[in-house]
């Protein structure tokens, strides 16, 4: 998976500290370096990972490569979204989508 500028890279071994244990909601990318979608994404979650530094911490994680994430929370279709917040899912958005939407998709998550 090629990562986006501005964006982190999880894996299996460290999903739960960085996702389920972060101090604010997590925007999480499921992809793949074959998914083309998950690469017009890219600049996307890049953009909103700098804009929105303060309320959200936004990364991704390789479906191929962390199996064990991907079942765990039954991703099926790339790219999957999921946010989560105080260590649970709660909002979860598949395919690639414009910054403005998914901005708009965002904020109730952003603004609680």
């Amino acid at each position: 998976m090629i990562p986006a500028k501005d964006v982190a890279v999880v894996t299996d071994a460290d999903f739960d500290a960085e996702v389920l244990g972060a101090d604010r909601p997590v925007l999480v990318e499921f992809g793949a370096d074959w998914c083309g979608p998950c690469r017009q994404l890219a600049p996307v979650l890049s953009a909103v990972s700098r804009e929105e530094a303060d309320r959200l911490k936004v990364v991704q994680i390789d479906a191929d490569a962390n199996p064990e994430t991907v079942t765990r929370y039954g991703v099926l279709s790339l790219p999957t979204l999921l946010v989560f917040r105080n260590g649970e899912p709660v909002r979860s958005m598949v395919g690639a989508r414009p910054r403005r939407r998914l901005l708009e998709e965002l904020e109730d998550v952003l603004t609680r």
